[in-house]
Formats: C-alpha cells, sequence, structure tokens
C-alpha cells in the first residue's frame, strides 16, 4: 500500500484542496494522511473553522488519517512548519510528501534548495538582511544572486516557498516529494476561478456570513475572528516584561524593545501592528509573536523536537495506518498523555492551552466543546 502525506491546515477545506486529494488518490497513492494544523494556523491567526470540523470535511472528500500538526509548528515560519510537519510523516511511513505548487517543475525547485543550503547562499542573506531587508525578500535577492532572477521569481509564489522547505526537510528521510500544480485562484486572490476560490476569500465571506458553495458551508457549526481576542492579547503584552518578550521565538535584534513600546501605547489589534509594522518583519511575523506571547511559546518550545501522533480523524483504511508508528499515539486522555516524556507533555500542553484560547475567539461559544471532551473523528 502506498502512502501520501499532505501537510495542510484547511483553513477551511475547498475544492482546491478536494482537486489536490483527488489527484493523489487517482495518480500517486493508495491512502492520504493529512497532517493538519490545529487551532491556530501559520500567518498568525486563528483558524477559520474548529480543527474537528476540519478533519471531518477532509475524511468525507478523501483523505483517510486526519493527525494535528502541534501548534508550535503550526504557528511558525515555512522553515519550522515543513519540518514538523516531515518529521510526523516519517513517523507514520510516508511514501511520498504531496503539495500543491504554483510551479510543479520538482527538479527546479530541489534546485533552489539546494543552493539554499550552500554557504555562498547563507554569505549572501547575512549580507542582504544587514542591509535592512525583511526575510524573505533577503531570501529572493540570495537566491537571484546564486541562480538568476527567473529562477528566484518561483519564490514569488506562496505554495512554491512553502515546497522548497519540504523538500530540504524532506532529506533526511526516505520520502520523495510530489508537487501538484496549483489549479484555480491564486494564494489570497479575491477572485473565484471555475469552483475554486482562495482559502482567503473564502474566509472573508464566512465571516461576511455570505452564501458560498466551496465543499465548506455545510460543516460548519461557528468561525472565529481574532478581534474576539483583542483584549486578552493586548493585556498580556502590556503585562510582560522586556526580558519574556526577548524570550519568544522569532524575537531578535532589539524587536524586544519596539515591541514592549508599541504594546503599552496601543488600545487595538490594528493600532498594535500598525506601529509595529516596518521594512524588516513581515506582518505574519509579527502576527505570529503576538501569538507566541498569548499562549505562552518560549524560544525553547521551538527547540523542542519531542513529538507524538496526535489523532483527529480517521477511517478503516487510515487506522490501520497507526499500527506501526514510531511516534507515540495520542487518542486518549489522560491515559495517553501521562505516557508522553516532559518534553513532549509540554508540547501538548501547548496544543490543550490553544484549545482554550480558540473558544474565546468562536462565533457562537455555547457551541465549542472543550479539548478533552472530543472524540475522534470517525467515517
Amino acid at each position: 500500500m502506498r502512502i501520501a502525506c499532505v501537510i495542510c491546515e484547511f483553513n477551511p477545506f475547498h475544492n482546491g484542496h478536494k482537486y489536490l486529494i483527488d489527484r493523489i488518490k487517482s495518480e500517486y497513492a493508495d491512502c492520504v494522511i493529512a497532517i493538519m494544523s490545529g487551532n491556530f494556523v501559520q500567518r498568525g491567526d486563528v483558524a477559520i473553522v474548529d480543527k474537528y470540523q476540519r478533519a471531518e470535511t477532509a475524511l468525507k472528500n478523501g483523505c483517510d488519517l486526519v493527525v494535528e500538526l502541534p501548534t508550535v509548528f503550526a504557528l511558525s515560519s515555512a522553515e519550522h512548519f515543513a519540518k514538523g510537519g516531515v518529521a510526523i510523516a516519517d513517523a507514520l511511513n510516508s511514501d511520498i510528501l504531496c503539495f500543491g505548487a504554483e510551479y510543479d517543475n520538482i527538479e527546479t525547485l530541489k534546485a533552489i534548495a539546494e543552493a539554499t543550503e550552500t554557504d555562498d547562499f547563507k554569505a549572501k542573506l547575512k549580507e542582504h538582511l544587514a542591509n535592512g531587508e525583511y526575510y524573505p525578500k533577503a531570501v529572493y535577492n540570495s537566491v537571484a544572486n546564486l541562480l538568476g532572477n527567473k529562477t528566484a521569481e518561483i519564490l514569488n509564489g506562496a505554495n512554491n516557498t512553502l515546497a522548497i522547505e519540504y523538500i530540504k526537510a524532506l532529506n533526511k528521510t526516505s520520502i520523495s516529494p510530489i508537487a501538484i500544480k496549483r489549479k484555480g485562484a491564486s494564494h489570497d486572490s479575491n477572485v473565484t476561478f471555475e469552483n475554486i476560490a482562495s482559502a482567503t476569500h473564502i474566509r472573508n465571506l464566512i465571516r461576511e456570513n455570505k452564501n458560498f458553495n466551496f465543499y465548506t458551508e455545510s460543516i460548519i457549526e461557528y468561525f472565529t475572528h481574532i478581534n474576539k481576542l483583542e483584549t486578552a492579547i493586548l493585556y498580556k503584552l502590556k503585562t510582560m516584561s522586556k526580558n519574556e518578550i526577548e524570550n519568544l521565538p522569532d524575537v531578535s535584534e532589539g524587536l524586544h524593545n519596539r515591541i514592549f513600546e508599541c504594546a503599552r501605547n496601543s488600545n487595538s489589534l490594528e493600532e498594535l501592528f500598525d506601529s509595529l509594522k516596518t521594512k524588516r518583519y513581515t506582518l505574519a511575523r509579527l502576527r505570529r509573536i503576538v501569538i507566541y506571547a498569548l499562549l505562552g511559546i518560549t524560544k525553547d518550545d521551538m527547540n523542542n523536537d519531542s513529538l507524538y501522533i496526535r489523532v483527529l480523524g480517521m477511517n478503516d483504511k487510515g487506522s490501520k495506518l497507526l499500527k506501526n508508528s514510531k511516534l507515540p499515539l495520542v487518542c486518549k486522555f489522560p491515559q495517553d498523555y501521562n505516557a508522553l516524556n516532559k518534553r513532549a507533555k509540554r508540547m501538548l500542553d501547548i496544543d490543550l492551552k490553544s484549545g482554550e484560547v480558540f473558544s474565546l475567539s468562536v462565533s457562537d461559544p455555547s457551541l465549542y466543546t472543550s479539548e478533552l471532551k472530543r472524540k475522534i473523528i470517525k467515517t
């Protein structure tokens, strides 16, 4: 049995994701494992839909097993996001990792990945960062210096950038990468192409209570908004010391001083981000830092590699894939929790905390069920 894995957010699951899963099932593999972000996502936001709702939709549309990507990986840079996802894919004995990308020539993507591991690239990157460029721009220019502008333009695709990080992480495994050309609306686009829209566009429609048909509306019981966490976020930042802020992931080069001052002079998230923004730091990075603070995630947590397999949903075929897992399974509380080592418990504690914080952001809190009371989705 050939096992494919996708590292995903499904935020929310839509027709573009359906297309990806269908392609995998028809051309590459017998079963599909989804390693999915839980309560928070990489752009520094709450997931629009509860993770169990998203897992159920994924199972109904071709996935066989859905497991959670721990919060410390889901809420991080592309490199760290890929590292965590690939480690879980390897533990579940995946044969291939499939991903959507704007550019699907795997050899060219591999060449870029290889170039970014060289000393020449690292020297160029350091030089560009020293000139005040924000990280993605510095990476782009460093690749252009080594491989030319035409190749570097591939990095303009958000999915291509993540694909390169997947390939780098896969080098330490026997898993093969498969790039599938992204179909339909582009990343973050508000334009619908045929029956496919970007997740960004769908999230906007959900929060505006507008009608749509992108494989999501039938399973949305409630949705979220980060603005409902505004008071909690501002309280947390306003009461943190400079040393505590400095110990947050992605905080370096004196950024803690800026956050400390801006937090104390801001009365809304909009004010906070407007005052924090500079050419050096992307908004996504700043949003992630703010959520790290809210959840109490530290630099040490980002170096924690004590993983586990937390199962969100499965069908009969998917349940068989768990039997040879190289990592401990988390299916039942408290027994599976108690069996973890101290470092793994710390990581899972952050997942559980993120669930409680997530509950504050939902449109109808009365419909939300606590993390410890949820049962694995079975189809």
